[in-house]
């Protein structure tokens, strides 16, 4: 029996048994033999894919559905994504390019609002979307793909209502965040953890990131493991991998950094979670154990901060001044696209400190401009990086080690050169493309009647 029939063994009684109700928005409530993939909804309730990444409650998450969306266009099939509006000044549908569709629904006050509320939301956006669909001409979708818990739950009403499958993909997940808190952190309520678990039990196929996620979500959250798949995300190869106009002095030069120097970069939202902290004890490691690195040592944090608090942010900069590391760290507001390409290839080396990270996209954009990085062996950072030939990935989170390592690199000039060599090698490997035909192939599997089923095994048995 092929893997691809195997998956679907479990749905021989879900949403296909249902009765046909022309009523529904997707046209008849059920699945369709042999339709043709069209279009997808995706569900991104909580943040958008136009947002910038870097601050509030953007970050891969949002580069991941911005680039599969795109992608899956230029592939012929339509996307529309169903995500918050948080702004009166935001249109209601926004074309993200042509055939993406982003549509952005009135849910609950456009502000005042944090992620930790947004649970008593999702019934007013289902409804919503509701609403909205059936007002669209030939908008019958094939799938509905939800990204993070509170978009599953959205979208397990909307794949049960439209009669199609429903693709849920986690991200982050309750129970793995908070075995690993940082100081600072709160634990994720037990309201999330069973609200994962009932978008597992809820969905026709779940996507990891990684082999170990898979893991996660059978051992731990239930799932059947033939309802898995593994699907990497990737990384914009044409934008971090092409050097915009020259490389690392002039990239330097359009950022104001000096020319001669060891720029440790950190990229990301400023939040316990991605370890920024574990990075300046670590430069105070550093230059304690080697002063003379002062006149060189660079470390630019490039983000802003997680959620709607400034709070995290505020104690960041009075670490650095506590550590001495004033004239060091230059905190940067979220950088665009093209120049956040630019400061990876600045980069002498891209710290990744997080104590949990679903995959770690930072570190593939760094790898993809030639950078080495230097990650916490935590989540899926051992599939991002490659120990010892694109990057080192460190135990723990002692600022000693991570100095140590620091100072091995920062040493080695030619292991740094041969390292960016690799890093960029090792990228090449996850492009959008493949992730994205990866994904339609989960879509062809999540949308096969149990009726095929019956026909493929009788074929191969």
């Amino acid at each position: 029996m092929s893997q691809a029939w195997a998956r679907l063994l479990p749905q021989r009684s879900s949403r296909a048994d249902q009765p046909s109700d022309p009523s529904r928005g997707g046209g008849s409530g059920v699945r369709v033999v042999g339709r043709a993939l069209r279009r997808v909804a995706m569900v991104s309730l909580h943040t958008s894919p136009t947002d910038a990444p870097g601050s509030g409650d953007a970050g891969g998450l949002n580069v991941y559905v911005r680039e599969l969306s795109r992608r899956l266009a230029d592939r012929g099939i339509e996307v529309d994504v169903y995500t918050r509006a948080t702004s009166p000044l935001v249109p209601p549908v926004v074309e993200l390019t042509p055939g993406v569709r982003v549509r952005s629904v009135v849910a609950g006050p456009y502000d005042g609002l944090s992620k930790a509320d947004l649970p008593g939301q999702l019934l007013p956006f289902a409804r919503e979307v509701l609403r909205t669909q059936p007002l669209l001409p030939d908008r019958g979708y094939d799938v509905v793909h939800s990204h993070y818990w509170l978009s599953g739950q959205v979208g397990a009403v909307l794949a049960d209502h439209w009669g199609v499958p429903l693709v849920h993909a986690m991200h982050t997940m309750a129970k793995v965040k908070n075995d690993a808190l940082a100081v600072g952190d709160a634990r994720e309520p037990y309201a999330r953890v069973v609200g994962e678990e009932q978008v597992v039990e809820a969905s026709d196929l779940l996507v990891a990131n990684t082999d170990g996620e898979a893991g996660v979500l059978v051992e731990r959250y239930g799932a059947r493991r033939e309802r898995v798949a593994v699907v990497s995300p990737g990384v914009d190869l044409g934008a971090f991998g092409a050097q915009r106009g020259g490389g690392r002095a002039v990239a330097r030069r359009r950022l104001g950094l000096p020319a001669p120097a060891d720029v440790l970069l950190f990229v990301g939202r400023l939040q316990p979670l991605k370890g920024p902290d574990v990075l300046l004890r670590s430069a105070a490691a550093l230059l304690a154990a080697r002063p003379e690195l002062r006149g060189r040592l660079v470390v630019p944090i490039v983000g802003g901060p997680s959620g709607n608090g400034t709070e995290y942010v505020e104690a960041l900069g009075k670490l650095a001044a506590d550590l001495g590391l004033a004239d060091v760290v230059r905190f940067v507001p979220p950088a665009a696209h093209h120049d956040l390409a630019d400061w990876y290839t600045a980069a002498t080396v891209v710290a990744v400190p997080s104590h949990s990270e679903s995959f770690g996209l930072v570190a593939l954009e760094a790898q993809a401009a030639g950078t080495p990085v230097v990650a916490a062996r935590v989540g899926g950072l051992p599939v991002a990086v490659r120990d010892g030939r694109s990057g080192v990935l460190v135990d723990g989170h002692d600022p000693v080690e991570w100095a140590g390592q620091l100072a091995r690199l920062l040493d080695d000039k030619r292991r740094l050169a041969v390292m960016g060599a690799a890093a960029r090698t090792h990228a090449a490997g996850f492009g959008w493309d493949r992730t994205t035909d990866e994904t339609v192939q989960v879509y062809h599997d999540a949308i096969l009647l149990p009726s095929q089923l019956d026909d493929a095994l009788a074929l191969t048995s």
